[in-house]
């Protein structure tokens, strides 16, 4: 069933100290036109100027997602995104006085309960899902992290951690629906960390806003009457430190048995709100962290891109051309008996591209090179690895019809080997430097996998007169 968008009715804020920063700071959330997706303004500093909350301003995921464009950050803001996206909040605008939300009780159950008090309005325009449509996986060997997207009609997440302490051990969550669950099973859940971390993070320049009041600390050393005292100096608690049986520092209570694993699900979801889009799909991720979730968006925005390119040129249902022919009738200006290329098979925006060239005796190329012994010129070899970058390039305008790929420059060509008629060209492509309308690219022809010609090509994107 079709969903229409959905704002907040009235504006309410929220004030406290930032987690990490420490500062007094401010968030007031305020209702949002359709379409414009979740923005937030830095309101303390000149010109307030405006975030999207997005992958493409991520600047750091060190011990959470800070966003930011130029001078201006905001830190940790996977709560505040893991509120508005549980709730369904396509359009919200998030001021924050300060740069960073307030730590609340290290949940998103402050953002989530003032939110539900503002109230949902729903918007004229349909809401825009992101439906994955093919396997997605992710993997840190290093780090036993592993994170695996499935298609699914609904968004989904199953998450599992394996600490190797007895107080949590390893723990296990799901959750089918988000409507159903996030607020009630998911939104309470607060950030945790270990014992042994604290004073690192402190040293670091971290946590000047932690307490025990909003944070779970876990117990994974053996600490001495001493070294508590001193850490009731560091952040100023009045009350007694002690190491509990439970295996919470001061014997705090949890509120779900695993809540550990229930907040990484939470930040999880913050961390995909930064698609810019509601997601349907099955999120299986186990030991998953900040940096693997962002590395994760940045791969499915990829697949999306991807998307978006074939649904653009009304790619056939051939799986073995991710462009076909007539796609690249549509992007490149060459005709016979110059069109050197015969499909893409993958393609990553701003990253690499690879094309298929079949070679076939009925080149016209061939009736003078050579008489007798055919073989394909290696400029024209060049000139097809040309094309299939040109592809690449034109694909990052949004008007490429309009647009020519004029060569500046080829360097370091080598040929390793002859092309004759019958053999099929693999093109690799990738591009090494891009600036505005100036770009560098480093591609290699191969031929059953056997390297045959590789060049450096430099290439501008101009206008069509």
């Amino acid at each position: 069933m079709l969903k229409q968008q959905q704002t907040i009715r009235h504006e309410v804020s929220y004030s406290g100290v930032g987690l990490h920063t420490g500062n007094k700071t401010r968030i007031t959330f305020k209702p949002a036109p359709a379409n414009n997706g979740i923005t937030f303004i830095r309101t303390d500093i000149p010109n307030s100027p405006v975030i999207p909350a997005d992958i493409d301003h991520v600047l750091d995921i060190s011990r959470g997602t800070t966003i930011g464009i130029g001078e201006a950050k905001i830190h940790t803001v996977e709560h505040v995104l893991a509120a508005v996206s549980g709730l369904e909040i396509d359009n919200i605008i998030c001021e924050v006085h300060g740069n960073e939300p307030p730590v609340g009780d290290g949940s998103a159950l402050p953002f989530v309960e003032i939110l539900l008090k503002a109230g949902l309005q729903e918007q004229d325009s349909p809401r825009d899902y992101l439906i994955i449509d093919k396997t997605i996986t992710y993997h840190e060997p290093a780090r036993g992290i592993d994170i695996v997207v499935f298609p699914s009609d609904e968004f989904r997440i199953t998450f599992m951690v394996d600490y190797k302490n007895p107080a949590l051990g390893t723990q296990y969550t799901s959750m089918y629906s988000l409507h159903e669950e996030f607020a009630t099973e998911f939104a309470a859940s607060r950030t945790f960390c270990f014992l042994s971390e604290v004073e690192h993070l402190w040293k670091a320049g971290l946590i000047k806003g932690g307490s025990l009041d909003n944070a779970v600390v876990v117990i994974d050393r053996d600490m001495t009457q001493a070294e508590l005292t001193d850490l009731r100096k560091l952040f100023g608690i009045d009350t007694s430190v002690t190491l509990s049986n439970n295996g919470i520092l001061n014997g705090k209570e949890l509120r779900y048995p695993n809540e550990q694993v229930r907040h990484k699900a939470l930040d999880l979801i913050g961390d995909l709100c930064l698609l810019g889009m509601p997601l349907k799909a099955h999120v299986m991720a186990a030991r998953s962290g900040h940096a693997a979730n962002v590395e994760l968006v940045k791969l499915i925005r990829k697949e999306y891109k991807k998307k978006l390119i074939r649904s653009k040129y009304a790619v056939s249902d051939d799986q073995s051309a991710f462009l076909d022919a007539n796609a690249i009738l549509k992007i490149l200006p060459h005709r016979y008996p110059f069109l050197l290329v015969d499909k893409i098979i993958d393609l990553v925006p701003q990253e690499h591209v690879v094309g298929i060239k079949n070679v076939s005796l009925n080149e016209p190329f061939f009736q003078g090179h050579f008489p007798g012994r055919p073989i394909m010129p290696g400029v024209l070899i060049v000139e097809a690895m040309a094309q299939v970058g040109g592809i690449l390039m034109l694909n990052t305008e949004t008007d490429p019809n309009k647009k020519l790929v004029y060569f500046t420059g080829i360097d370091n060509v080598r040929f390793r080997k002859t092309v004759t008629p019958g053999d099929t060209i693999r093109f690799e492509v990738e591009l090494a430097a891009n600036r505005r309308t100036m770009c560098k690219m480093i591609g290699r022809a191969l031929v059953d996998n056997e390297l045959v010609c590789e060049a450096e090509l430099m290439a501008a994107i101009v206008d069509r007169v």
